[in-house]
């Protein structure tokens, strides 16, 4: 029996995830920022084979006094942690990112400094260790910035370097730090986009990411495989031409 811990477990994605996790027997830990929808997901995943669920005091990524209540939570916690999933994030409205730097500011907080914070402290924990594994969901759009959505591009192309470090360091403590780089899932985050081929289901992203914190070695992994050769041909156009593209 391996102990998971999910933060952010209401999302779609990672809620698919667990159900795979659930499937595996595992002890789940959860925490999210709706309690009452955290309630009702870790009640389906005890339904689904969980050999225990544990929730975590809910958090809102904004908040710093809901952030501090779950990082003492973690600190205080004893169990040996085998995987950690990082799945909380906001897309926000580029429009009104440019026009209000509250907006922009709030932005950053949920896909960037909220989820650095989460990451220091279970580094360390998991460094004590000497063993397990931390996964964070970030995003294609942090390897390129794109007019359409260059703030939330900003706060995950700063959490891939981040990451990027955090995995050199705790590669000789036998730690893994895996980065999931989805493209487009078919999520409520993702509902006022108009839906075309690359989407996929949020199942299927739940499905990828489960068989990449438990079946691969990778050490960043495109959600699905595809985005990874699209994201070859955006990084490989020119600035000079890349800027006048309407992306």
């Amino acid at each position: 029996m391996s102990t998971t811990v999910i933060i952010g477990a209401t999302s779609a994605m990672a809620e698919h995830a667990a159900r795979c996790f659930a499937a595996d027997g595992d002890h789940l830990v959860l925490t999210a920022r709706d309690e009452d929808k955290l309630s009702q997901v870790a009640e389906d995943l005890r339904i689904r084979g969980a050999s225990q669920v544990d929730v975590l005091p809910t958090f809102d990524a904004i908040a710093p006094q809901g952030m501090d209540a779950l990082l003492e939570e973690i600190r205080r916690s004893s169990l040996q942690y085998d995987r950690v999933l990082i799945a909380h994030g906001s897309l926000p409205d580029q429009g009104e990112c440019e026009k209000n730097e509250e907006a922009m500011h709030q932005a950053l907080e949920v896909n960037f400094s909220s989820t650095i914070r989460l990451c220091t402290l279970l580094a360390n924990k998991l460094s004590e260790q000497e063993a397990g594994m931390l996964a964070v969901i970030s995003s294609v759009a942090g390897l390129r910035g794109r007019q359409s959505n260059y703030v939330y591009g900003a706060a995950k192309g700063g959490l891939n370097i981040f990451l990027q470090g955090l995995r050199n360091r705790l590669f000789e403590k036998g730690v893994r730090v895996l980065t999931i780089l989805p493209g487009f899932v078919d999520t409520p985050m993702t509902q006022e986009i108009e839906k075309g081929p690359l989407f996929v289901s949020a199942e299927t992203a739940g499905t990828c990411i489960h068989k990449a914190m438990t079946k691969s070695s990778a050490d960043v992994v495109y959600v699905p495989f595809f985005w990874r050769y699209i994201l070859w041909v955006i990084r490989a156009i020119p600035e000079s031409l890349f800027k006048r593209l309407k992306l």
